[in-house]
């Protein structure tokens, strides 16, 4: 689906503040520079291992779901074998992934973090977990839950359930 064409002029854009409840200025520049700052220092550290986002993406879903097919993660992240391929080689080559073939289906092949790959994803993820863990500190008790409720609704209604199979949205239930 396309998304809605929004008519905005040049008060609305300096103000932040959309005159007929269109593009949501101050939202959008807060969410630019939380996501900077939240992929900032994860970013610096796979760079010195000479990997990128795509790489951080793949670690954070095996180790999410150890055993994910190749299928599933394909899925999920929305991009192309040959894109997937690429990056898993570098991971799988560098010693940070292990694939295994299926049991019941040869064909299969599942992805599991290796003792490397789980202190990598650990270590990227420490900052961003401290990062969250302020923000959400600093909140009413409810705040947890209104964002969470926020991020379900940022994502495509068609992707909701696979939110719920990898169990991220069990606090709003």
């Amino acid at each position: 689906m396309a998304p809605a064409k929004i008519n905005v002029n040049k008060a609305d854009i300096i103000s932040g503040a959309p005159a007929d409840g269109g593009m949501p200025l101050d939202v959008m520049g807060l969410f630019f520079f939380a996501y900077r700052d939240f992929v900032g220092d994860a970013d610096a550290m796979l760079e010195r291992q000479g990997f990128g986002r795509a790489h951080h993406r793949v670690l954070y879903f095996v180790n999410l779901k150890p055993g994910m097919p190749v299928a599933d993660l394909l899925d999920i992240l929305k991009i192309t074998k040959q894109s997937l391929a690429r990056v898993l080689r570098q991971l799988i080559d560098n010693g940070y992934v292990e694939q295994k073939t299926g049991d019941a289906d040869r064909r299969q092949r599942l992805l599991y973090a290796t003792a490397k790959g789980r202190d990598l994803f650990e270590t990227l993820s420490a900052t961003q977990t401290s990062r969250i863990a302020a923000a959400i500190a600093a909140l009413p008790p409810e705040g947890k839950r209104t964002i969470l409720k926020f991020f379900v609704g940022m994502v495509e209604p068609g992707d909701r359930d696979l939110l719920d199979r990898l169990k991220l949205t069990g606090e709003l239930e």
